[in-house]
């Protein structure tokens, strides 16, 4: 929890050092009031703002390490001087040995630097899965970075400017995916990567990606058996030195980790759900059946919409960029509530969705892919011109189904996964100024999709969707959602499904045991039938979604926020004020809960530059 910055390249002294990054790591500790442990040198230094846990600082004969979060050495040399010296020391050796090999023998989240004043060499990484992220800038010769760009802003050398691409991408993805920021100049590394910076010079590898294992089909009764045994481990390893919680939802990811937790933790775990007086959106039902199932010590709260008008400027300042998901809310409360029971730590089910096949686009997009199955001639010549052309088609609904799925169908991929997208829904020309759109490229959100997507050469449609999403999804949304909301409320939180063992066992299974057919999660589920209720089985995905058009539409004070937010925000010079007029006074009444989004995602815009005006 919190944070790690530092720099390389710009001092006179440690001590004139000193207070500089005492104040870069200010930002990280202020909603947890972490300890700040710190290293100088001459022209570099590091912080961590963390519990002693997950705090791991070394300087010695020019080198400083600084390492932040839950990480362990895996085999060999370095496992072993781990062991006997502690784990920054033995960074320390490991990158006199071999700096190349750092990286790769880290296991765990976290976010590390080694900055080498001797050799004038930094080397920054985070963990596989980019659970904790690290932003940096280089600058007139020297390397600022930190976990926040909250840190980095404070030093002289990075003043803020903000980048007009990454608000265009915020309001694309409700996110701003790395590597990009919505500060000029600053950069954030991908999941599994790492830096080296040398005489100003900056190198990027990746250490690690995902490899699937496509072909290698082993016996059912085998891969349940390891499957089991591999998330019991990984509860009980992310289980330690904390009084730990649960995130229930009631969906098949939460109630796994809360039934392992009460088994290997031999009590009734506790568990928290949130929960919505609006039709709809309440799964409590749900959660509570798992709870009666495993025998938890169940906790619930009903959020309202008060509850949403007080956290939505707190949870807007707790992110150091724009961020639109609204699923942060429940999950802060949530939080809140463990902490006031004294749990330190909470586990989140994320991740599973993305290891085994659980999103339905990815059932959706298996179907559309099965139209190109077809042979070219035939679609070309037959089936496209016939449906095309029907005579009055556009009156009768399974032509125009037809149509509609043949035009998703030829669209490539990853693109046809955006033919949904809001922005794209209303048009960019529409909603922002063209003074903006100046500074920005249209066509990025989408180029940067293309890329990701690349990246990645699984030869089935299934695991390259599982691959783009372990960083979209997961890494830039889902895990910031999480951490962050938990951080507000001083929660530590860990991610079971996101174990190297967990995610080595999903990349060996076949893809047609993540989807089969249409089927999603086959594996997952089979392999949980008899321990899972099968009411949560068959049970359709929710989770902690935010009824925010439902309750704009009836609470006044919600009202009154999102209209004075999208107000001061027609003064930026970003969004069109009609389009943000038209949004409220025509579309909202049209479709509340689809139009909401954006209402939503614009409202945090706002709201995260005010909180950002009260920190610069």
């Amino acid at each position: 929890m919190s944070g790690l910055c530092g720099w390389i390249g710009h001092g006179a002294s440690a001590a004139d050092n000193r207070g500089l990054i005492e104040s870069m790591a200010a930002p990280l500790a202020r909603f947890d009031a972490s300890a700040v442990t710190s290293a100088q040198g001459s022209s570099s230094a590091a912080a961590v703002a963390a519990s002693a846990a997950s705090t791991h600082v070394y300087q010695q004969d020019g080198l400083i390490i600084a390492l932040w979060g839950n990480a362990r050495a895996g085999d060999g040399l370095l496992h072993a001087q781990a062991q006997a010296e502690g784990l920054a020391p033995a960074l320390a050796q490991a990158w006199r040995r071999d700096p190349g090999s750092v990286c790769a023998q880290l296991r765990g989240a976290f976010s590390l630097c080694i900055l080498d004043e001797t050799s004038g060499e930094a080397l920054l990484a985070i963990d596989r899965m980019g659970t904790q992220p690290m932003a940096y800038q280089s600058v007139r010769g020297a390397l600022v970075f930190g976990s926040s760009a909250d840190a980095i802003l404070r030093h002289p050398l990075t003043p803020a400017k903000i980048d007009h691409q990454g608000l265009f991408n915020y309001v694309s993805f409700h996110m701003v995916p790395a590597p990009g920021t919505v500060y000029q100049g600053q950069q954030r590394l991908l999941p599994g990567e790492s830096l080296r910076f040398k005489n100003g010079a900056i190198s990027k590898q990746r250490y690690w990606r995902i490899e699937f294992k496509e072909d290698h089909a082993r016996q059912f009764g085998e891969l349940k058996e390891q499957f089991i045994q591999t998330l019991r481990d990984s509860v009980r390893e992310a289980s330690t030195g904390a009084e730990v919680g649960a995130f229930l939802s009631g969906g098949t990811d939460s109630s796994t980790i809360a039934g392992i937790l009460c088994e290997v933790g031999g009590k009734p775990a506790n568990t928290y759900s949130i929960g919505f007086q609006a039709e709809g959106y309440d799964e409590m039902e749900y959660a509570r059946l798992a709870s009666r199932h495993f025998g938890t010590a169940h906790h619930e709260y009903y959020v309202t919409p008060d509850d949403i008008v007080a956290a939505i400027p707190q949870v807007a300042g707790v992110f150091d960029q724009p961020f639109g998901n609204a699923s942060a809310l429940p999950a802060f409360y949530c939080a809140q509530l463990a902490r006031k029971d004294g749990i330190t730590r909470m586990f989140g089910g994320d991740g599973g969705d993305e290891l085994f096949g659980g999103n339905e686009r990815y059932s959706k997009q298996h179907i559309f892919a099965l139209y190109q199955q077809v042979p070219a001639a035939l679609r070309s010549a037959l089936l496209e011109p016939v449906i095309g052309n029907f005579p009055g088609g556009e009156h009768i609904k399974l032509i125009r189904k037809a149509r509609s799925y043949i035009e998703q169908a030829n669209v490539p991929m990853p693109d046809r996964l955006e033919t949904y997208n809001l922005l794209g829904f209303y048009g960019h020309d529409k909603v922002f100024t063209s003074d903006f759109m100046a500074g920005a490229d249209a066509s990025g959100p989408i180029m940067s999709l293309r890329q990701s997507y690349a990246e990645n050469q699984a030869s089935s449609l299934i695991n390259r969707m599982l691959a783009l999403d372990l960083k979209v999804t997961l890494a830039d949304n889902d895990l910031p959602k999480v951490l962050k909301a938990c951080e507000l409320a001083g929660m530590e939180v860990a991610f079971p499904f996101l174990s190297e063992e967990m995610v080595a066992f999903s990349a060996g299974l076949t893809a047609k045991q993540k989807l089969n057919g249409t089927k999603l999660r086959y594996f997952f589920k089979e392999a949980l039938r008899g321990f899972l209720p099968d009411e949560i089985i068959t049970k359709q995905k929710h989770g902690f979604g935010l009824p925010f058009g439902v309750w704009l539409q009836q609470h006044k004070p919600l009202q009154q926020l999102a209209s004075d937010s999208l107000t001061d925000l027609k003064k930026r010079n970003i969004i069109r004020p009609e389009f943000i007029d038209t949004l409220v006074g025509q579309h909202l009444n049209e479709h509340a809960g689809y139009h909401g989004t954006m209402v939503w995602v614009l409202m945090m815009l706002e709201q995260w530059f005010r909180q950002r005006e009260q920190r610069v």
